[in-house]
């Protein structure tokens, strides 16, 4: 029998071309006429979005890599060419595909529902009084056109910014000659605007127009005594990856902050036109941003389509929404429950959005206030800037308890916000540290210190997700609560090493990227591996964000072949290939999206009806196993695993909101046949709710 080589590049994903097809699966709920109308058009935004990063990040990532000859192919063997080659194709059917669901299904049925999206042809006369007026007070007094001549040369386009080139005729006041002019759209004009409605039109009815049409439209006053010939719209989008080499630098949080003023102006990566734009104006910008024809992407509307976001906020239509639902709380926790009593007691699980995130932001708060808490250490990646736990951490820093943060600065498009928290958190008092040079701090955990009996107790809350209530309510994760000795000295250990660089002894309890995570899920794989090989059960689930760690999915590779039944629910990157025979044909892989954003990391290991479970920060890529700092948890009560594995098991139930990825590399939609509906975020709305 001949031995396959598990390593061959057959076998792996492009990760790539992996996640746009993760942005296909967004772009269907789009399409998805269960879905509710106004959530269909926030799939859309999000779709846009994504791409924006994924352009930002990854095409500008490898973009670089050729600039600078580092040629070498990932594991599935595929060149940068190659790469940036079919990227380039997907991509322009992936944003062709996005203004057909805006054009030809969206517009038409938010009209149908009294929500409409004014094009140029549709606009009345009374309505178009209406743009003009709105345009004389808020926009023309804040642009700027900016003619090119040689004493005024082309303008600096920032990041992802709405822009227009403008052809024109005639002299302008100085009797210059001038063909071409640049409109620079501030960002603090809104992309939707809201026109007023006739009186006596139906309840809900709505006028919305895009800013670009109306520029459009007036944009002859900009000009006076000159014809203006058309007006186009146009967005560049940038390399927005910082970059800041931490071991020349002696202050990393001034470094980031020199580094974000040079964010918006970035490498240039995609040029995205209006669809009419002229082919010479194509070109003029083209050879102004150096870039090629590849790079060019011209869309029937407007350049920004995430920005169609904030329909959903100025539409109060809850009929074209979701039904809203409150998280639970867990009937151990009531009206001014001491939250340290409960955690004694015994530990606490939490899961969101489907249960409440106040009982983190509480538990912050009582230690805050506690005149028996001497010491609060926390780390934070992402917060939002408004955060009550921050609010919490600066009061207590101010009652004169010990206080240590440790902040990401690098947390991507977030260390602007991040740079800002640490500045309130050391006004008040607080220690802030900026984490480990060339390991971003990803790992979600608070450690309370509270002195009870004359002796001291640690608290514990430890995560799969971020500390921000608003995202909370938009992910899957979880959050749990202990006062666990080993795991409380496990993070002792953990903010030591942290905050003063320091030797950790071996953890009892926690594994930790970059030491022991890795390593300790390879064995957990050879371990069931040798148990399907010695015929007893042997099985794995595991969720997560991304899978692309080369190690790791060989080692799958090598337990499916043994025959280890494997699971794994992974949301968006996966680079193995399942159900290929002879390598894989026992893995299963599946991505659910849906209404909530699946962020929780989960790893389980049947260990011979032992039932090995943890919950992570990490997922299985190669930055969080070697680059990162991160944390496993495990669940080792009884009833708490339960309920995870059950959690897990609705997941992989779900035939309304996933995609089963097949052998040829390319996901399948899932539906109930003849089987009953289910979607597992529903199921475990229905859960929860009196948990």
């Amino acid at each position: 029998m001949d031995v396959i080589d598990l390593k061959a590049p057959a076998y792996y994903n492009n990760r790539e071309l992996s996640f746009l097809a993760f942005n296909q699966r967004v772009l269907d709920l789009a399409q998805d006429a269960s879905v509710p109308l106004l959530e269909r058009l926030q799939f859309l935004a999000i779709s846009c979005s994504n791409l924006d990063e994924f352009f930002e990040i990854r095409v500008a990532g490898l973009k670089e890599r050729l600039e600078r000859g580092i040629l070498s192919p990932g594991p599935d063997g595929a060149t940068i060419n190659e790469q940036l080659v079919a990227i380039n194709e997907r991509a322009h059917v992936l944003i062709a595909d996005q203004y057909r669901v805006l054009n030809e299904q969206l517009i038409p049925l938010l009209d149908q529902s009294g929500i409409h999206l004014l094009q140029p042809h549709t606009i009345t006369a009374k309505e178009a009084k209406a743009l003009e007026r709105y345009f004389e007070r808020e926009v023309e007094p804040v642009i700027s056109p900016l003619g090119l001549d040689p004493a005024r040369p082309f303008p600096r386009i920032q990041n992802k910014s709405l822009n227009f080139i403008v052809k024109l005729q005639g002299t302008d006041a100085f009797g210059r000659d001038t063909q071409l002019a640049i409109l620079q759209v501030p960002r603090s004009l809104p992309r939707v605007v809201d026109v007023p409605v006739p009186a006596g039109t139906r309840p809900g009815e709505r006028n919305l127009v895009y800013l670009s049409t109306i520029v459009e439209r007036f944009v002859g006053r900009l000009f006076d005594g000159m014809t203006v010939d058309g007006c186009w719209q146009f967005r560049v989008t940038r390399n927005s990856d910082l970059f800041v080499d931490e071991e020349e630098v002696d202050d990393l949080r001034r470094a980031v902050e020199g580094e974000l003023a040079e964010r918006r102006y970035g490498d240039e990566v995609r040029l995205e036109t209006a669809h009419d734009c002229p082919a010479d104006l194509r070109q003029f910008l083209l050879n102004h941003f150096q870039l090629t024809t590849a790079d060019l992407y011209q869309v029937p509307g407007p350049v920004n389509l995430n920005r169609l976001a904030a329909v959903y906020d100025l539409v109060d239509r809850p009929d074209l929404k979701y039904p809203t639902f409150t998280p639970s709380i867990p009937n151990r926790i009531t009206v001014g429950t001491d939250l340290f009593a409960v955690i004694r007691e015994k530990d606490l699980l939490l899961h969101h959005p489907f249960q409440s995130f106040a009982p983190i932001i509480d538990f912050v708060r009582q230690a805050a206030r506690d005149p028996n808490v001497l010491a609060i250490k926390q780390t934070l990646y992402r917060s939002g800037s408004d955060s009550a736990i921050v609010d919490a951490l600066v009061e207590a820093a101010r009652k004169g308890k010990d206080v240590t943060v440790i902040i990401e600065l690098m947390a991507r498009f977030d260390e602007e916000a991040n740079i800002g928290l640490a500045s309130r958190l050391q006004e008040a008092g607080a220690h802030v540290m900026y984490g480990v040079v060339g390991y971003k701090t990803h790992a979600k955990m608070i450690m309370v210190v509270r002195r009870e009996d004359g002796k001291l107790r640690r608290y514990c809350h430890v995560g799969t997700g971020n500390y921000h209530a608003r995202t909370a309510r938009g992910y899957t994760d979880y959050g749990f609560f202990t006062c666990d000795t080993a795991i409380g000295e496990d993070l002792h250990y953990l903010c030591l090493q942290l905050t003063s660089l320091t030797r950790t002894p071996k953890l009892r309890k926690l594994l930790q990227s970059p030491f022991t995570l890795h390593q300790s899920l390879m064995e957990r794989i050879e371990r069931e591996t040798e148990h399907a090989k010695a015929g007893k059960p042997a099985r794995i689930i595991a969720k997560m964000n991304a899978l692309v760690e080369p190690q790791i999915i060989h080692a799958l590779y090598q337990a499916s072949q043994a025959g280890v039944t494997i699971d794994l629910i992974v949301r968006s990157i996966c680079a193995l290939t399942p159900g290929v025979t002879g390598v894989s044909d026992n893995i299963r892989v599946r991505s659910v999206v849906g209404r909530f954003l699946e962020h929780s990391r989960v790893y389980y290991f049947l260990n011979n009806g032992q039932h090995d479970l943890w919950c992570s920060s990490a997922d299985w890529m190669e930055r969080n196993f070697f680059r990162r700092v991160e944390v496993a948890f495990p669940i080792e009560r009884n009833r708490l695993k339960t309920r995870i594995i059950g959690d897990l098991e609705a997941w992989l139930a779900d035939n309304m909101n996933a995609w089963e990825l097949g052998a040829d590399g390319q996901y399948q939609r899932l539906t109930p046949g003849t089987e009953k509906p289910f979607s597992a975020q529903q199921a475990l709305i229905d859960k929860y709710s009196n948990w």
